[in-house]
């Protein structure tokens, strides 16, 4: 097993724990430019040819890239180029991936579902996902789909907007007069709620009741509601596979 495969210990559900590195994730993973594998990226919403393109010249340019490095998973909304890139991507040696275009898959749950799940079932399981961007009462919701590791952009972009993010919602210090926080200051409280939700999750994970907590907390997120509803009804099938029956 290379530095760069996951090693599972554990499930709750289709949420995932286990070892990546040094690290146990879920958690946080600090990311510079040169960790990124050369990619073409495009907006969510473009046509079908456009988002071949960005899939063909993204894994014209992984051919020749150290698989050591994060690779980048395109194909915009549609759920049957995504594989194909990951697929393709992973046949090179590649077991790091950035699922591409992570704000607009959150406000569109049907497509956040249909690309994750079948990322997730047809996937090495010792593959990692990463989402660089991510409102914190997702994050229970994409650990439970199987997201292993998070970034701190959307934290930092906040922070810079004035916005303190909390578990259960985000608030502008402007209008909600909480803390007198300066940039920096911010920015360090919000990098600090990321890491207490993904140590709240493992710990749930560890118990067994992660589900628990991601209903509590897609109460506070319409978005998020919506896909777990839609998980629910629509995606049984990939939830009971990773169910144990007693």
């Amino acid at each position: 097993m290379t530095d760069h495969m996951l090693e599972l210990k554990l499930h709750d559900g289709p949420a995932r724990q286990g070892k990546y590195q040094a690290m146990e994730t879920p958690n946080i993973l600090k990311v510079v430019q040169d960790s990124l594998v050369p990619d073409t990226p495009l907006p969510y919403d473009v046509p079908r040819e456009m988002a071949e393109w960005s899939v063909k010249e993204t894994l014209k340019s992984a051919e020749n890239g150290d698989v050591d490095r994060m690779a980048v998973i395109h194909g915009a909304k549609y759920q049957d180029l995504r594989l194909e890139c990951a697929r393709a991507l992973e046949d090179m040696g590649y077991r790091l991936f950035l699922v591409a275009n992570p704000e607009e898959l959150l406000r569109n749950p049907r497509d956040l579902l249909k690309i994750i799940t079948s990322l997730r079932e047809n996937m090495s399981p010792n593959s990692t996902l990463y989402f660089s961007f991510t409102e914190l009462n997702f994050v229970p919701l994409l650990v439970y789909l199987g997201v292993d590791l998070f970034g701190e952009s959307a934290a930092d972009f906040y922070a810079q907007t004035g916005v303190m993010t909390t578990p259960h919602n985000n608030y502008n210090l402007q209008q909600y007069s909480l803390y007198d926080m300066s940039p920096a200051e911010l920015k360090k409280q919000n990098r600090e709620y990321l890491d207490f939700v993904l140590r709240e999750v493992r710990a749930h994970i560890q118990n067994g009741t992660l589900r628990n907590l991601v209903e509590e907390r897609c109460c506070s997120s319409p978005e998020a509601m919506s896909a777990l509803r839609i998980l629910d009804r629509d995606y049984g099938d990939f939830v009971d596979s990773y169910t144990p029956l007693y």
